[in-house]
């Protein structure tokens, strides 16, 4: 595997998992070993992988994925990692797990100290655990932390797949708590079908391109990042179910300015759902109800009747 020779060795603190989300759970790991990197005068470094494994392995299984691999390593690198991308492919997915720890970890990357959560699992059929490493890693002098999985304030273990599930009934405020920041939809705006100009709501559309977890239809409250600055939107994901013959669009409508963004790009922060996709008998009553939208996204983002400032920015 050509990939093993273009490792880098050098005296690193090492954590190793698939980190779709960097949610809280993720967290604690990285920040273990941005700990013991700056202890012990290491290089931190996280190993991920190109694709969910399952894209590979099962495909028919493999989940959508909240980030897309810019935003993952963002993320990463936005915590002051440095950050290794591994092509999991058939060949990769095959590795011996004792090859895979002392070929990648131990001397491909000259790991000193590794950091792992409970559940990590590698090598062929997912056979090598935690222990494995360790039994592998302490003959060689290096540590191994194995990190107990997180919860949030309601007890429930924070993991991806729960965000996912949070996201699919358009629970924004869950998938908030265990990511630890609000969920981000970034793509393209380009020319959609004009309706929202005609109506009085001129609306940014987000091209097919879209990176980040796209939630279940209806409309949210979100912070609208352009590079004219950060607007509070109502946003709308769905099909639009009033108008006949529309496919499922993200179209976000920012409050209080009137900007040219066709072909500029924009990131959608989701604070908090406002309703479902309803179907109305007519214009009228659907003008109506993008007013009051408005209004709640107003009160949902704290902000006074007119325009308002937005925030600073959050880290990720």
């Amino acid at each position: 595997m050509s990939w093993i020779d273009d490792l880098v060795a050098r005296p690193s603190a090492v954590t190793i998992g698939k980190f779709d989300g960097v949610h809280l759970g993720h967290r604690e790991i990285l920040e273990d070993a941005l700990r013991m990197a700056r202890e012990r005068d290491l290089t931190p470094v996280v190993v991920t992988f190109d694709r969910h494994p399952l894209a590979t392995l099962r495909p028919e299984l493999a989940p959508r994925l909240i980030l897309s691999p810019t935003q993952q390593r963002e993320a990463l690198e936005a915590l002051g990692c440095d950050v290794v991308t591994i092509p999991f492919d058939a060949e990769t997915a095959a590795m011996d797990p004792t090859d895979f720890v002392e070929r990648v970890l131990l001397d491909g990357l000259g790991a000193r100290f590794v950091v792992v959560g409970s559940d990590f699992r590698y090598g062929k059929g997912g056979a090598g655990d935690p222990a494995l490493l360790q039994r592998l890693a302490a003959a060689r002098g290096v540590e191994v932390h194995v990190v107990d999985d997180v919860v949030d304030d309601q007890g429930a273990r924070v993991s991806s797949t729960g965000i996912r599930t949070a996201l699919q009934e358009g629970d924004v405020a869950t998938a908030s708590e265990q990511l630890g920041r609000h969920p981000r939809l970034r793509g393209t705006v380009v020319r959609g079908h004009q309706r929202g100009r005609e109506l009085g709501f001129p609306t940014a559309n987000l091209g097919p391109d879209i990176e980040g977890f796209v939630p279940t239809h209806g409309v949210y409250a979100a912070w609208a990042t352009v590079d004219a600055g950060r607007f509070p939107a109502a946003v709308s994901i769905g099909d639009n179910p009033t108008f006949d013959g529309v496919q499922t669009t993200v179209e976000a409508y920012l409050l209080d300015v009137d900007l040219d963004l066709y072909h500029r790009p924009i990131e959608l922060e989701l604070v908090d759902h406002v309703r479902g996709m309803w179907r109305f008998d007519g214009i009228e009553p659907l003008i109506a109800q993008m007013h009051a939208d408005v209004e709640r996204v107003r009160e949902i983002l704290g902000l006074a009747e007119g325009r308002a400032d937005a925030p600073e920015e959050e880290t990720p």
